[in-house]
């Protein structure tokens, strides 16, 4: 019973660790740049040839993995925005990984 619980502790401070160390939110800063354009401005609104107009979400303080879990979502279609969709392509796991720990804590 004790191995057990030694082993269960074990793998959640293995995943705690892993979880903060997906992204390193100094690079994410630096990859964020084209994605501030949008998205740290209040009130903004987009549209497209395509597409209404629609409220563009300040994204300051989500939480990493949702924001991790939506470019990835962009880019392989399965969210229809063009202009997220051309971003999310140029960006890799770890790139998104990174921008999401920028815009994590830029909320705080």
């Amino acid at each position: 019973m004790r191995a057990k619980f030694l082993i269960f502790i074990g793998l959640m401070i293995a995943a705690a660790t892993a979880a903060q160390a997906a992204g390193n939110p100094a690079k994410g800063q630096q990859k964020a740049e084209t994605c501030l354009g949008c998205h740290a401005i209040p009130g903004y609104r987009y549209s497209s040839t395509k597409s209404p107009v629609f409220h563009v979400p300040k994204v300051g303080g989500q939480h990493a993995a949702y924001i991790v879990s939506a470019l990835q979502e962009y880019k392989n279609g399965n969210r229809d925005n063009p202009t997220m969709r051309a971003q999310a392509n140029q960006l890799s796991t770890q790139d998104m990984e990174d921008i999401a720990a920028y815009f994590a804590r830029a909320g705080k």
